[in-house]
């Protein structure tokens, strides 16, 4: 599948909460997903700056994304097992720039390390997801995971 097709579907089937923070992509394969997200007062806490969740949710939506394009085609789906995000810049507009890349992709985890850019290129956070993967008709929650459709 191209490169524009899978980010096409991604745009397409974001979920209510990518779409409530703004979150798009921009580009997505197995090795590396990038989104932008814009920053607006809906993304700030009271000092104006950007709440520290949206970081963390830029990192695990990036993780997550690139996890399962990987194992998609093994047959697996994949769940976070741990999401590790780091502050390093405050930020107050402008846009967000995220970009995942695997540090590991093993049988049964992965780890994905995401940095969060301003569009000036400067680091405002970085993170590391582990991710679980898991067989065809695994069970999480008492369901079978898959993805919901509306």
């Amino acid at each position: 599948m191209a490169e524009v097709d899978v980010v096409t579907m991604l745009n397409a089937a974001r979920g209510g909460f990518e779409v409530a923070i703004g979150l798009t992509f921009e580009r997505a394969s197995a090795d590396e997903v990038e989104c932008k997200v814009p920053v607006g007062t809906h993304l700030v806490q009271p000092y104006g700056l950007v709440h520290g969740g949206v970081y963390s949710s830029i990192v695990e939506t990036l993780a997550s994304v690139g996890a399962a394009l990987f194992s998609m085609p093994r047959q697996q789906t994949t769940v976070g097992l741990e999401n590790t995000t780091s502050f390093l810049r405050a930020v107050r507009s402008g846009k967000l720039i995220g970009i995942a890349r695997p540090l590991h992709r093993g049988r049964a985890t992965q780890v994905w390390e995401v940095e969060v850019r301003t569009e000036e290129g400067k680091v405002a956070a970085t993170g590391r997801v582990r991710m679980l993967c898991l067989e065809a008709g695994a069970a999480v929650a008492g369901e079978t995971v898959g993805i919901k459709t509306r």
